[in-house]
């Protein structure tokens, strides 16, 4: 999801619907507005319409993505180029999943977004971005199909997290660490069904494991089993064969509970009746 300062000139600056270019860019956001610091609350007064239209995001997210079925979030660098190895890594991570069944949801920008949806466009698959109004300018990338743009982090984030049945994480910047350990928090407090969280490229990943490990565990500032819910890869398939198998796992679990629930209602109301005939 990374979005890290990269400017793709001439894609032009989107504002909710509205699309701007050149000297129309304003050296805000929207989201640089609503946290300023700055004590003017007269906002609170004259623009009674930020709550709409931050209601109105959600929404609209919600009415794109409902019917989107099966899908998984890919995260990583807007920086990374094509041709390099984690380009290549991140189109075959884009393709298998689309082979699997799966729509495949990045930020819709450049670098491993822009991969991993092209894996999916040319597989066949819904390739699906969430792109973001920032200070400079960053379109969606050529190969979505599906797209939908967002004011708001706080109301794009929860798109990423509510559509996924699992995160695949390539290598990346502020933007995939801060995407990374919002998952692996919403995962450990059990806000969100324990899908996988795959990190892709042992080489670049372990260093900040081996910190978690040491320091953050030693000082009890995680569990041993918070560890367990992260895993490293270095192969495409080897990481679509965890979300996905995850994935599987926990469908098959929520219908076997169906199926006891009904189970256990049909008894019930059997009793009943039963009780109903002896009376």
């Amino acid at each position: 999801m990374s979005d890290e300062g990269i400017s793709q000139p001439g894609t032009g600056y989107r504002k909710g619907p509205v699309l701007l270019r050149r000297g129309q860019i304003p050296e805000q956001t929207t989201d640089q507005r609503l946290l300023s610091k700055d004590g003017d609350a007269d906002w609170v007064h004259g623009d009674p319409w930020r709550v709409m239209r931050i209601q109105s995001e959600f929404v609209e997210g919600f009415g794109a993505l409902a019917e989107l079925g099966p899908a998984m979030s890919v995260f990583g660098s807007a920086r990374t180029k094509p041709g390099t190895p984690d380009y290549e890594l991140a189109v075959e991570v884009g393709r298998l999943l689309v082979e699997k069944g799966y729509a495949v949801i990045t930020g819709g920008g450049p670098g491993i977004m822009e991969a991993a949806n092209k894996g999916a466009s040319e597989a066949g698959g819904v390739s699906v971005g969430l792109g973001i109004e920032l200070p400079f300018e960053q379109g969606m990338n050529q190969w979505v199909d599906l797209g939908v743009n967002f004011r708001y982090f706080f109301a794009r984030k929860t798109m990423f997290v509510k559509y996924a049945s699992g995160f695949v994480v390539l290598p990346g910047g502020f933007g995939t660490f801060d995407e990374l350990f919002e998952a692996l928090t919403l995962v450990q407090t059990h806000k969100v069904t324990e899908f996988s969280i795959v990190l892709v490229g042992a080489d670049y990943w372990t260093p900040m494991l081996e910190w978690l490990r040491g320091p953050v565990l030693a000082r009890g500032m995680i569990s041993a089993a918070d560890l367990d819910l992260v895993r490293v890869v270095d192969t495409a398939e080897e990481a679509v064969e965890i979300v996905v198998g995850r994935d599987l796992e926990l469908r098959a679990a929520q219908v076997e509970a169906l199926a006891e629930l009904e189970t256990a209602q049909d008894a019930a109301a059997g009793r009943v009746t039963d009780a109903r005939d002896a009376s």
